[in-house]
């Protein structure tokens, strides 16, 4: 008898084991850990870097159970640009005045791509894809806050999300073309110094703004644009004959 509750209490013992570890490995690889994976990877090593095979060495199994999860590296690419950009939209605090908001879906995209440069060119590279949509959505849907005329909306929602992502990966860029290391505003100045030599006949602008280039900071320059679309999305359409008629409670506000 105490054999057989022996044998039965063991049985149920390795069984309740068996459950914790398939629970384990089912929690290790699930969707979610392997997006963190695939981001750890693209952020230390890059898109090239990316292969199932080297997620399978990062999380330890094999790659079968990658792809239960993820059909391609393709779909991977896409789920670790949705995330990414998931995580800025979901920062923005509910509730925030329109212009406000825009702000911070902004600087948070800027950021975001600073961080990961390959999220901007994956975004450049299917702009169909989830995370565009919730970037499009997120400016848009506080463009409508604003009251901006529908007429409107597609050409300043367009404005204001190809600025984010053009200003941003382009950011992205020039810093992956400096080595490890390089002090900003000793290359800064050292750029600046040559556009100052050029002829301020044939270059005037260019002259008039060098000390600019050497002395400016790359998220306030950013944030500076925002401004000048939100103003000038502002005046057109205060300028427009339906809002007039609409009266002044629905008129976009000017940039604070």
């Amino acid at each position: 008898m105490l054999e057989r509750r022996s044998s039965s209490v063991k049985m149920r013992l390795i069984m309740a084991t068996k459950a914790r570890r398939a629970e384990r490995r089912t929690d290790a690889l699930s969707k979610e850990r392997i997006v963190e994976a695939a981001i750890a990877i693209l952020d230390a090593q890059g898109e090239s870097a990316l292969t199932f095979r080297a997620l399978t060495t990062h999380l330890a199994t094999g790659s079968g159970a990658i792809y239960w999860h993820v059909a391609d590296k393709n779909e991977l690419l896409a789920a670790t640009t949705d995330d990414v950009i998931a995580r800025v939209m979901t920062s923005v605090a509910r509730g925030a005045e329109p212009q406000k908001a825009i702000r911070a879906i902004a600087l948070g995209v800027f950021d975001a791509i600073d961080a990961h440069p390959w999220v901007g060119a994956q975004l450049s590279r299917e702009p169909w894809q989830a995370a565009m949509l919730q970037l499009w959505e997120g400016i848009g849907g506080q463009l409508l806050a604003l009251g901006v005329p529908a007429k409107d909306q597609f050409a300043a929602a367009s404005a204001l999300v190809n600025y984010i992502l053009g200003v941003a990966g382009h950011n992205a860029a020039n810093a992956r073309l400096l080595p490890r290391g390089t002090d900003r505003t000793a290359f800064l100045t050292a750029v600046a110094g040559r556009w100052a030599q050029n002829d301020p006949k044939t270059y005037p602008f260019v002259h008039r703004t060098a000390a600019q280039l050497r002395d400016h900071d790359d998220r306030e320059q950013f944030l500076a644009g925002i401004e000048l679309i939100l103003a000038g999305i502002a005046v057109h359409a205060e300028g427009d004959p339906e809002r007039r008629r609409s009266g002044p409670a629905s008129r976009p506000r000017h940039p604070r």
